[in-house]
């Protein structure tokens, strides 16, 4: 599912990042990879608030989407 659609609280594995080469490296550099666990804290307006490793970040709701997690 994409990650906007996660439900909030719950730790989730990244499956697929569905981007060109330059956002997913941007992606990576964020330690959003395949395989890494994430947690959707909130959503607020137009932005996801999530947890990735041992830090905080916000991702527009464009960018969220074509994050997959299962």
């Amino acid at each position: 599912m994409p990650l906007p659609l996660a439900p909030a609280g719950e730790e989730m594995t990244v499956k697929k990042v569905l981007s060109n080469e330059k956002n997913k490296r941007h992606f990576e550099n964020l330690g959003i990879t395949v395989g890494a666990k994430i947690v959707v804290l909130s959503e607020s307006g137009g932005s996801v608030i999530l947890r990735v490793k041992e830090g905080r970040l916000a991702l527009d709701k464009g960018m969220a989407a074509k994050i997959i997690v299962g």
